[in-house]
């Protein structure tokens, strides 16, 4: 009862700053003469617009095979004046899938494949082919999934087919080229805990998924990379790199068939093993856990923290009206100086109130489960208050919404998935990935009609489910010590509707 009291004295307490902060952009447009109050519909309708989609009927289908092994083949032909093509195969296998104690075995992995096969007897024959047709040959590793991909001009698409069976089904580990990746993906590791970014996402999910491979980083921690043999490489793709849990994908100026009977002729070594990653997963499910972790450095000038709940899985229903809330919490930083402008209220008021240098929302989907919140860079001073906006906002998305706002987010996650799909790369990386996650390539007519179908109510009912009285996970580094308690930012998504009012319809009522 003590602490329940504390916290509604606290909440009495920043009413009135929460509510400045929230309205001074809006409050401050319907004061100026326009044909709307709204900045987002100024210069348009203030009635949404049923979208017309019929433009996206014009998109090239995605044609899809599976092989008597179970391998599937996807492609999405289009005339491409450059006659380029891209083509690569995503396996249905990433860091949450390794043995304990393996860790960091996937993608180590990722980077011997490319060093040597039976044919291509080291990795300096083989960069040498790539470069002699002008091509490109990459791959990464996530926490579920590994890709290998190739671009090149079409006529050498069978050529680049051929090198991505080689290094998949014959690859070589010789003791001096591990020896010497060792220090290579070390120094990746030096590199990447320098990218402040990569390391709280990983402290995020160590906190998210404790004590579960989901909560593992991607290259393993150092004494595993010191210690990973030969054999835990040949176990890892004998067990994981099987016909059912693999995709061709190509995309560009590409034949279907050609493609296909490509693949039935080289694809022949991989193991036909029907486990599927979805019994993988049922069999050791991720469970969100509310805990955090926390790393004080006063040597750092800026606190970067992670507020995070449990999000839907790829194909939960939610997954989209949670997307929709992503945009809805948007993104800003300092550097592009129009924070007041935005159409998020949470970006407005972090500009207005000079709360934070940078913030984004962030919503990541994994086959069981999944995370999203806020994402922040900020000035130690600053850390109490921009929580108390953060968790406001989170709050306020379960009691009220507006259409414009709602219909703001749509337009712009519909543009951003257009962005993310410019170029044969991104067609072919989202088809393979569609491919493993859905089992299907979902059309854009089908995702977009989706998307619009996500209105107010929607909103507030996902909120209500995910957002209200739910765990909280928690990551943070810098110099933190003024970053409430954990306890405190669960307590924060506790449902309070005369709370909720006050702060945020305040103003409309006294108008």
């Amino acid at each position: 009862m003590v602490a329940l009291a504390s916290a509604a004295r606290s909440r009495r307490r920043i009413l009135p700053y929460l509510h400045r902060l929230l309205h001074s952009g809006p409050a401050a447009a319907a004061a100026a003469p326009s044909p709307s109050s709204s900045r987002f519909l100024r210069h348009a309708s203030p009635v949404p617009r049923t979208p017309d989609h019929s433009p996206y009927l014009r998109f090239p289908d995605a044609r899809v095979s599976t092989l008597p092994s179970g391998l599937r083949v996807v492609t999405q032909a289009y005339p491409a004046a450059t006659r380029m093509a891209s083509v690569g195969v995503w396996v249905d296998a990433g860091s949450r899938f390794e043995l304990p104690g393996t860790n960091g075995t996937a993608h180590f992995l990722e980077h011997m494949a490319f060093k040597g096969t039976g044919r291509r007897p080291n990795a300096q024959v083989l960069e040498v082919e790539i470069e002699d047709m002008g091509a490109r040959l990459n791959a990464y590793t996530s926490r579920e999934q590994t890709t290998f991909f190739a671009d090149v001009q079409a006529r050498h698409v069978p050529v680049a087919l051929d090198i991505l069976s080689d290094i998949l089904q014959h690859p070589r580990f010789p003791e001096r080229a591990m020896q010497r990746e060792r220090g290579v993906i070390l120094r990746e590791m030096e590199e990447v805990q320098g990218m402040m970014e990569e390391v709280i996402f990983d402290l995020l999910h160590a906190a998210a998924f404790r004590g579960h491979a989901l909560g593992d980083t991607i290259l393993g921690p150092e004494e595993n990379i010191k210690s990973i043999s030969k054999k835990d490489l040949e176990q890892y793709i004998s067990t994981h790199y099987t016909c059912p849990r693999m995709v061709v994908s190509a995309a560009g100026s590409v034949s279907h068939d050609e493609v296909v009977d490509r693949v039935k002729e080289l694809f022949t070594e991989f193991s036909t093993d029907p486990t599927t990653a979805d019994q993988l997963v049922d069999a050791n499910p991720a469970n969100f856990t509310g805990s955090e972790v926390r790393v004080e450095n006063w040597k750092m000038p800026l606190a970067h923290i992670a507020i995070a709940l449990k999000g839907a899985s790829w194909t939960d229903p939610s997954s989209i009206p949670l997307m929709v809330i992503q945009s809805i919490l948007g993104s800003w930083n300092r550097s592009i100086g129009v924070g007041n402008c935005s159409g998020s209220s949470l970006t407005r008021g972090v500009s207005n109130g000079n709360l934070a240098e940078g913030l984004m929302a962030f919503n990541t989907n994994y086959r069981d489960t999944g995370i999203f919140g806020i994402y922040a860079i900020a000035l130690p001073d600053t850390l109490h208050d921009l929580s108390r906006l953060i968790m406001a906002e989170l709050r306020r998305l379960a009691f009220q919404v507006s259409e414009e706002e709602v219909a703001r987010a749509r337009n712009q996650l519909k543009s951003s998935l257009l962005l993310h799909i410019d170029g044969s790369t991104a067609v072919a990386e989202n088809n393979g990935r569609q491919m493993l996650t859905y089992g299907r390539v979902m059309p854009f007519l089908e995702l977009f009609a989706r998307i619009d179908a996500v209105d107010c109510a929607t909103i507030m009912k996902t909120a209500k489910e995910y957002i209200i009285d739910k765990d909280i996970a928690l990551a943070a580094t810098g110099p933190i010590s003024n970053l409430p308690e954990l306890s405190w930012f669960r307590s924060e998504t506790c449902s309070d509707d005369e709370f909720t009012r006050r702060i945020f319809f305040g103003n409309a009522q006294n108008n």
